[in-house]
């Protein structure tokens, strides 16, 4: 079991600066599978709630969060709006004009934001960003770079683990209907 005050502790100096949260879409907010579903839907893919409530309470506390994905189609689409992100990047495996693009938009520097990403095309925002996350099967290269490596697998609420430890870093409670602070 992760003593997560203690693990967020750890990484504070760096997670304390994050003004944006980005990331990947296959292998992080899903579990990397993809199904042919047909034409009009494209490539379906299965979402985690936990990731989405966990990137609405950023979004809440004044954070930016968004995706820069390789992939593209109607459920990628479909599931930023859904959750109202603040930007998605979208069908470019090149990800460093978006991660640019990002820095200009929000005037934010690089160590200001947080990439959570698990392949190869990964690895220059990984290497960019102030905060690094992967999930424990992304690619060598990546696994050795990252700040942290998360216990949850892809698409099993490893995107909801690293928002978290941002959470408690940053001092981000949510407000609970009841239940007093």
């Amino acid at each position: 079991m992760i003593d997560w005050k203690t693990t967020a502790a750890k990484h504070a100096v760096k997670l304390k600066r994050i003004k944006v949260a980005c990331f990947d879409l296959d292998g992080i907010l899903t579990d990397a599978k993809v199904q042919y579903d047909g034409e009009e839907l494209g490539f379906n893919r299965s979402f985690n709630v936990y990731d989405g409530y966990g990137m609405k309470l950023l979004m809440k506390a004044g954070l930016k969060v968004g995706v820069i994905t390789g992939g593209n189609s109607v459920s990628v689409q479909k599931r930023v709006e859904q959750l109202g992100l603040d930007f998605c990047y979208a069908g470019n495996e090149d990800k460093r004009d978006a991660f640019i693009d990002l820095r200009k938009r929000y005037a934010v520097a690089g160590d200001e934001i947080l990439y959570m990403g698990d392949e190869l095309f990964d690895i220059p925002l990984l290497k960019a960003c102030g905060f690094a996350a992967t999930v424990p099967s992304a690619g060598m290269e990546v696994l050795e770079i990252a700040d942290y490596v998360t216990t949850r697998r892809s698409g099993e609420g490893c995107a909801r683990e690293v928002i978290d430890l941002l959470r408690i870093a940053q001092g981000i409670h949510p407000e609970l209907p009841g239940v007093p602070a």
